[in-house]
């Protein structure tokens, strides 16, 4: 994933859901993923999927149970 896919990722999901505060970021030593972050907060990975020359992208997003509670 170069930096001109990173730049094209972040505007997209910036985008699609409509939150500025969205940041993709480049994994050190990685190639094939990302980090995303709202804010200081880190949410998620993108991953690269090549397969059969389509290229597509892939989030994963892990939602712990504790992040369910209710804050009063």
């Amino acid at each position: 994933m170069d930096v001109q896919e990173v730049r094209k990722l972040d505007a997209y999901l910036k985008r699609v859901f409509s939150n500025p505060k969205i940041r993709v970021v480049p994994r050190p030593k990685k190639d094939d993923s990302a980090e995303v972050y709202i804010g200081e907060e880190f949410i998620g990975v993108l991953f690269v999927d090549d397969e059969d020359d389509d290229r597509s992208f892939q989030f994963q997003m892990a939602i712990l149970e504790d992040d369910l509670v209710e804050q009063d």
